[in-house]
């Protein structure tokens, strides 16, 4: 029988008596909710882990954005720093559940079933028992949500890649909320704070996933969750952003905090597929002599990272088709240089000339973020796709291969689709071997066909 973690911190952080703790929490969102509208609710929250008197305004301003999905939400995956007891990697805490004065919260079992034999995580309920970075955390979801189960990791030395590869492996979809606990600066002058926090919170809003421990004590899982978010093309909007001198401390010596919301983005534009096929368009233009496009293309939603594929078709054929896995460069110019790429260096063509481009359609995929499938064998990946709507990339050492979801329109069966995938990957047909790696995505797409009367 797995036991239940006790609460380590309560009458210290956060009152420990049920019902004055409940007022307390209820009024803290009271108060961030006054100054807010009501909004989709976020994928990820980051918020900070001090005493309530300290932080709990600043945590609260978040976790009021949670409102909209009290019921939807049936699932949180909880990240904080070790602050006691070291570890390597990502830890859980062997207990089926976490008391605090409110009630318990119990494990999500099958999750932990689903991540912990991953190299990087490991148990360890030394690592959990008197750690406060989660625990304070708990109060506020208990009473921002209906009912919901815990995916606790307390998160020592790893890697970001390896605090993403978990959070990828439990993203899920709206049931699940992901939450990463972390202070920002510690013990700096208040002016001198104010300015490190500042650009702590540009390089959150950015997505970088490079930020140090001197700049956010949770920096290890908050770059995993700025990495899985940027390949994700997800938004980071900064919420509150203050220090112990703003809310119950002196000004010598203050402790940073900062709430974000991370969201997906604001849809794109209603002509979204005629500016991108636009862009492509006039980047080939471009190479074979044609005049440079003075168009500004400077909205918000080109400037984010996106992933894409440009495909070519000359008199119903294909031509070229080029693209990008994942979001690294501003949309934009992933669709200028995939363009020209597909154009002049996909290796199955000649590069394209001018009396055929007349009679040459474009056509732009924007990929989705990656998402590896758990599979045991070739049966189980089988089971996995779904016929029309998932592109697949598969990896074995030095071969790759993808197939964009429209390869489905030749290829309609799942056996067939990853047996010639196997082929382009440079495999024989029958290959199988369990460091095989699969990854699905889906695309939004646009033909210039559908686009345009030309």
């Amino acid at each position: 029988m797995l036991s239940i973690r006790q609460p380590a911190v309560a009458g210290m952080f956060y009152p420990a008596d049920p019902g004055k703790l409940a007022a307390a929490v209820d009024e803290l969102l009271a108060a961030a909710q006054r100054s807010q509208h009501d909004g989709a609710a976020p994928k990820a929250l980051i918020v900070p882990h001090a005493g309530y008197v300290y932080s709990g305004p600043v945590a609260a301003s978040a976790y009021s954005r949670l409102r909209s999905a009290r019921d939807r939400i049936r699932r949180v995956v909880l990240m904080g720093p070790v602050h006691r007891v070291p570890v390597r990697g990502l830890a859980l805490p062997g207990a089926s559940a976490f008391a605090t004065p409110l009630g318990t919260v119990p494990v999500d079992a099958a999750a932990v079933e689903q991540v912990r034999r991953m190299p990087q995580v490991v148990e360890s309920a030394p690592a959990h028992a008197l750690e406060h970075s989660l625990e304070v955390h708990l109060p506020f979801l208990q009473r921002a949500l209906a009912s919901f189960s815990l995916v606790p990791f307390a998160v020592g030395t790893a890697t970001r890649e390896e605090v993403a590869e978990v959070l990828d492996r439990l993203w899920g979809g709206d049931e699940t909320l992901i939450v990463v606990s972390s202070d920002l600066s510690h013990y700096l002058p208040y002016d001198q704070a104010r300015e490190i926090d500042a650009a702590t919170a540009a390089m959150i809003r950015d997505l970088r996933s490079d930020i140090d421990h001197e700049r956010a004590c949770g920096g290890t899982p908050l770059n995993g969750l700025m990495l899985a978010a940027n390949r994700r093309q997800l938004e980071v909007q900064l919420v509150d952003l203050r220090n112990s001198g703003d809310t119950a401390g002196g000004r010598d010596r203050v402790v940073g905090y900062g709430s974000f919301t991370v969201s997906a983005p604001q849809a794109f534009a209603a002509n979204a597929g005629s500016t991108l096929i636009g862009i492509a368009r006039a980047a080939i233009d471009e190479q074979l002599g044609g005049a440079e496009s003075t168009a500004p293309h400077a909205a918000a939603w080109l400037q984010r990272p996106g992933a894409t594929f440009v495909t070519l078709t000359y008199r119903g054929d294909l031509r070229g088709c080029i693209g990008s896995l994942e979001a690294k460069r501003a949309l934009k110019l992933d669709v200028r240089e995939n363009a020209v790429a597909a154009a002049f260096r996909d290796p199955r063509f000649k590069p394209l000339k001018r009396d055929e481009w007349t009679e040459t359609y474009v056509e732009v995929s924007l990929l989705s973020a990656l998402e590896t499938l758990p599979i045991e064998d070739e049966a189980s990946a089988l089971r996995s796709l779904r016929p029309g709507v998932d592109g697949l990339v598969l990896e074995f050492g030095h071969h790759r291969g993808t197939f964009l979801p429209q390869v489905w329109e030749q290829l309609s069966t799942p056996e067939a689709f990853l047996l010639n995938l196997k082929r382009k990957a440079g495999l024989p047909p029958d290959f199988w071997q369990p460091g095989m790696r699969l990854a699905r995505y889906t695309v939004a797409k646009w033909r210039e066909q559908d686009c345009s009367s030309r």
